[in-house]
């Protein structure tokens, strides 16, 4: 059971950074459970939203650096939960429904959120289909591991991807506002940006259904090809032995 959880984590280099995995320890070390730290991601995407439709109804740059930064902070949760129940110990026997149901409410908070600081009048409806689509994508990845399938986390629009496309596009505009770059530009570059988060959805969850497919026909043609067990002696054969003996 330990195997199939490690299997089913995805591969993330950030956490052999040395400054992590102190925090981890730190982290391990306080009375904080990992559910906790998930739950916490909820209310970052939360705090995202709201800074997001604070741009909609008062624009000002600050509002997209702090959604940026509430983006980040989904992320940093996301890490640590991870690490304080693996690294720190706290695994719990829930912990793959912290770990899973907390991003299903996360990542539709943040890319809805986007909607609102889009420029044209389909934004918020590109916004709709985007979050969606990456919640078919990890419905998609946790159907193949039920099924016996590794655990595909291939992108390129997988979780880290659409939040670094959010934040860069995010940090973009807000500097574009407050040095006047490209205000034209800027203005609907997060349209273009929900647009090509659907596309890229779109491509992740096809790429992750073929490789189901082929996963199991894989299987299925190893287990047809897989040399049979010897059968156990049947009594007639015990007694013809016996006969040549």
């Amino acid at each position: 059971m330990e195997h199939q959880e490690e299997s089913n984590r995805r591969p993330l280099a950030v956490r052999n950074i040395p400054v992590a995995k102190r925090i981890a320890v730190w982290l391990s070390q306080k009375n904080i459970t990992p559910n906790q730290i998930s739950l916490m991601s909820i209310a970052f995407a939360a705090m995202g939203f709201a800074f997001a439709t604070g741009e909609h109804f008062w624009p000002t740059p600050i509002w997209l650096i702090l959604f940026a930064t509430a983006i980040q902070m989904r992320l940093l949760c996301n890490l640590f939960d991870g690490m304080v129940a693996v690294e720190g110990g706290k695994k719990t026997p829930a912990g793959e429904l912290f770990n899973d149901v907390p991003d299903r409410v996360a990542d539709p908070l943040l890319i809805v959120g986007a909607g609102f600081v889009t420029g044209s009048e389909l934004g918020l409806s590109f916004a709709w289909v985007a979050a969606s689509l990456a919640i078919l994508s990890a419905y998609i990845r946790v159907l193949g591991f039920s099924m016996g399938c590794p655990a595909d986390f291939r992108g390129p629009m997988a979780k880290q991807h659409r939040m670094a496309l959010l934040t860069i596009t995010l940090v973009v505009m807000a500097f574009s506002q407050w040095f006047e770059w490209l205000p034209s530009l800027s203005l609907y570059l997060m349209d273009g940006t929900l647009v090509l988060m659907v596309l890229g959805c779109v491509l992740t969850c096809w790429r992750r259904l073929v490789f189901i497919f082929n996963t199991k026909a894989q299987q299925e043609q190893e287990s047809q090809i897989a040399p049979a067990s010897p059968s156990a002696p049947t009594r007639e054969s015990i007694v013809s032995e016996h006969n040549h003996d």
